[in-house]
């Protein structure tokens, strides 16, 4: 799985966890039954997962036209002004160390082939990988699959129990699952482990006591 892939994966997980058990927990304190817990569950579940697949659709669709819109400025570019942009290119392996001579001879053989060209100018100048876009459709799916795994997990126990047992179970499979996250966040972000872990269950807890404090009272007041 690609860093893009992996990244829509990870954060899709923990946003499904966060926002479902938040959302579970909320209706639970406002004295709601299992059959209401679980129904704002599984609604919160599929509107939460195309909300994030549309997101990550439309947002890596429009990093995409950016990038092709930035190539294509660049290719008139070197259409244009192929000395400039040879000298451009040389002076960028000078500031890594190539000796000018040898700098100015690769430029002017990589400026032969343009389409090589363009992708050494993206990567070297623009800081962009053409051949390594990300998919809008692989991403948004990629994105749904991981919300719905992080929000059915503390749906679970409400479809088997009820009242302070199903909100303790919920509770610790939260926290479980967002250790996880954190330790696999932690790891990408090559960063402590642990500390990624306490900080997503930190994260965990303060949005779910919120959500179950607003739900408590609202319930309250209703009834």
């Amino acid at each position: 799985m690609s860093g893009g892939l992996a990244r829509a994966a990870v954060f899709g997980v923990s946003d499904g966890l966060v926002s479902n058990l938040s959302l579970v927990l909320g209706v639970a304190g406002g004295g709601a039954n299992a059959s209401v817990v679980r129904l704002a569950g599984v609604a919160g579940l599929i509107a939460g997962a195309i909300s994030m697949a549309a997101g990550e659709y439309v947002s890596v669709s429009a990093q995409n036209e950016l990038v092709l819109r930035e190539l294509e400025v660049e290719r008139r570019e070197m259409d244009r002004h192929p000395e400039a942009e040879t000298a451009e290119l040389a002076r960028m392996y000078e500031s890594k160390g190539v000796e000018a001579g040898r700098a100015r001879a690769v430029a002017r053989d990589i400026m032969k082939d343009p389409d090589k060209a363009l992708l050494v100018h993206a990567r070297e100048e623009l800081g962009i990988d053409p051949e390594d876009m990300a998919s809008p459709w692989l991403t948004a799916m990629w994105s749904f699959i991981a919300f719905c795994i992080g929000a059915v997990l503390p749906l679970l126990p409400w479809f088997v129990g009820a009242g302070t047992s199903a909100k303790l179970a919920s509770l610790c499979i939260g926290v479980a699952g967002a250790a996880v996250v954190g330790a696999m966040i932690g790891k990408f972000a090559e960063r402590s482990i642990l500390r990624s872990s306490v900080r997503q269950v930190a994260i965990l807890l303060v949005a779910c006591g919120a959500t179950y404090l607003i739900g408590r009272v609202v319930g309250a007041n209703v009834n």
